[in-house]
């Protein structure tokens, strides 16, 4: 174990690693600073550059941009008062507060050293892991590895924020949506209505950018202007420096807290951050700083929010199970490379899982050192408004999706995709068990006929380490029907303070989500749920029984968990309020945004990406973004030129249209 460890760190002197690590680096610093991006949209954007990559390479990029994401999405939490992503909210109650006191470096000293403190722990953290972990995953067999797919993705069902039941459905429409194609067990194919294009299924960058990607830019597009000034950089960064070695205990307790958050599936780095601040305040003799620029009130949050991307590979890894969509990305990684996660990568790659230990720890350094360099200059692109940044955005998902499979076909899933992830995004629907169900659909369905076949009824069942996992998955949902009485008990003895509290926790979460919530736009999702998983039992219903085996189980429990939603978005009908302003700009906002992006698809179809790209982005920046005529020019004459020269650096193909 030793020697694979060193054999890892010595594969990072070939030049090819290491360039894609200081690459991926330098992108996850970019895009951490893009607000909605986050470790999902860095994975999700280099997913498709790592097409015909080696794996080690392929780990080496994407762990170098997850490594960093949450290092620079303090620079516009700090100075402009707006955070990178949800976890940066936390760094912002001090750290903003600080920079209006002109001690911006002093602020983010204090982020970027905990955020690299936090890297590194969490690496030791999964470095530890392995060998405790060898033993216990070496005797595992079919029934436990399926019982560990159902653990994932119930877990991040239920300790999902919301409402639960919504995030068993995504979950269950997940796996689902991963059965569409040929069955791994009968090579029969399933729910593909005789299209050849979905007979191999459908592809993982396209689902995640789709779900994930595209909505975020139909919600976000809007945001013409950054809407707060930029604090000046002021303060000392040696001051910030000597600070924070003062307070290396909340490094620790922050940096275990995000391990632990990161464990469990669902939890992710907004609640991780969360706890680590709300330990900083509990644990503190004198509270009356924080929120007013409390030096501990950004270094236990940061050393949180890097160790939670770190402890999120451990259950990825050694159990097949992802606590995050980042991580569900990756494991699709390692299954499109024939790398299974549990006893095969212990077994037969345990070189790569040091190395990817090892580049997070590298690029965590990294990541530190270039943003105490290239502040004033990240500073600068956080003042650009979303509404330049999307049509490049557009170009770029689009472009990653086509080079899975080179087909057309593959931008429209994506688009239609994109369209039910903002539903699901308007009516607080989680998304990351949705797409954590579509990677596990394979797995779990190999591993369950497996254990149907060799096992005579559910005598596997008494299995000890399958009582256990029951008993894990039967905790949490136990939980949330205590959680769920005592909040009906709560509201029945409601004195107003409870809706207020509602409210006070509302502003924690992202503008837009939720915002269609107890409307008609959440009963159609409960409606769509019903149809769905109804017609996909009544088509189950001509497969072979081997082929039938998963996806008539699904379908079942799908339909009974719809029923139940349908039941209470009925029941809350009454409490609908009448679509206001806000509301109806974004819905128009949104459906104009894809409408727009089946225009240019439509046009890339006839005259080809490099042509259609060349109409669309000026026209979408000078009549929607209403950007400024030299900005357009130069804008759209960079990324031409960047879109004319990709396919001479790397194996990228662009799609071609009737006129060639």
């Amino acid at each position: 174990m030793f020697d694979s460890a060193l054999s890892a760190l010595g594969s990072l002197a070939q030049p090819s690693l290491l360039l894609m690590l200081l690459i991926g680096v330098a992108a996850g610093l970019v895009m951490g600073l893009i607000p909605g991006l986050g470790g999902t949209g860095a994975v999700a954007i280099l997913l498709p550059v790592t097409f015909g990559m080696e794996p080690e390479q392929a780990f080496a990029l994407l762990i170098g941009a997850l490594a960093v994401v949450h290092t620079s999405d303090t620079v516009s939490a700090v100075l402009l008062g707006a955070p990178g992503s949800a976890s940066a909210s936390v760094t912002m109650l001090d750290g903003y507060a600080m920079a209006r006191k002109g001690q911006a470096k002093r602020a983010l000293s204090l982020a970027f050293l905990s955020s690299m403190a936090g890297g590194i722990i969490g690496a030791l953290g999964l470095t530890l892991a392995i060998p405790l972990a060898r033993p216990l995953v070496l005797s595992f067999a079919s029934p436990e590895l399926f019982m560990l797919t159902v653990l994932g993705v119930s877990l991040a069902a239920v300790l999902s924020r919301g409402n639960v039941v919504k995030g068993v459905l995504c979950g269950l429409l997940g796996l689902l949506l991963g059965m569409v194609g040929t069955s791994p067990t009968t090579a029969e194919e399933r729910f593909t209505g005789g299209s050849l294009f979905l007979g191999d299924g459908l592809s993982l960058v396209a689902v995640a950018l789709g779900i994930f990607g595209l909505a975020e830019i139909a919600t976000r597009v809007g945001q013409r202007r950054t809407s707060r000034d930029l604090v000046t950089l002021g303060g000392g960064w040696g001051a910030g420096i000597r600070e924070w070695l003062t307070h290396w205990s909340q490094v620790i307790r922050g940096s275990l807290i995000g391990i632990w958050a990161g464990v469990l599936p669902g939890v992710g780095a907004t609640a991780g951050t969360w706890l680590a601040y709300g330990q900083a305040v509990a644990t503190a003799k004198d509270k009356r700083k924080f929120g007013k620029g409390d030096p501990r009130g950004i270094v236990g949050p940061e050393s949180a929010n890097n160790s939670v991307e770190a402890g999120d590979l451990i259950p990825t890894l050694l159990f097949g199970i992802p606590g995050g969509v980042p991580s569900a990305m990756l494991l699709g990684m390692l299954l499109t490379y024939g790398i299974q996660p549990g006893p095969s990568i212990v077994t037969e790659h345990l070189n790569l899982m040091y190395l990817i230990i090892w580049c997070f720890a590298i690029a965590s350094v990294v990541g530190a050192f270039l943003c105490f360099l290239g502040t004033p200059t990240l500073a600068k692109l956080t003042k650009v408004p979303f509404a330049v940044l999307g049509p490049g955005l557009l170009v770029i998902m689009l472009l990653g999706a086509f080079q899975g499979e080179a087909q057309i076909g593959d931008l429209w899933v994506m688009i239609l995709l994109g369209v039910i992830g903002w539903v699901l995004k308007a009516t607080d629907s989680p998304r990351a068990p949705f797409l954590i169900g579509f990677v596990l659909a394979i797995p779990m369905e190999r591993y369950y006929y497996l254990t149907d076949s060799l096992n005579d009824g559910l005598g596997w069942m008494a299995r000890p380490w399958v009582i256990v996992f029951l008993a894990v998955l039967v905790g949490p949902a136990i939980w949330a029907l205590v959680k769920w009485v005592r909040t009906r008990r709560d509201l029945a003895a409601d004195d107003g303070h409870g809706a207020a509290a509602q409210l006070m926790h509302s502003d924690d979460e992202a503008e837009t989500d939720g915002l269609l919530k107890n409307s008609p736009w959440s009963l159609s999702v409960a409606v769509g749920a019903v149809v769905v998983f109804g017609g996909a039992l009544w088509a189950s219903s001509g497969f072979s029984p081997e082929a039938a085996l998963l996806p008539r189980l699904v379908s079942v429990v799908g339909l009974v968990v719809g029923l139940v939603l349908l039941g209470q978005e009925l029941r809350h009908r009454r409490t609908w309020t009448r679509q206001g302003r806000a509301e109806t700009l974004t819905v128009t906002t949104a459906l104009r945004t894809f409408a727009i992006m089946v225009g240019f698809l439509a046009l890339v179809m006839v005259v080809g990406y490099l042509a259609a790209v060349l109409v669309f982005v000026p026209a979408y920046l000078l009549f929607i973004a209403r950007a400024r005529a030299k900005t357009t020019v130069i804008y759209t004459l960079v990324l031409g030129a960047a879109l004319l020269a990709l396919p001479s650096l790397i194996p990228v193909d662009l799609p071609t249209g009737l006129l060639g």
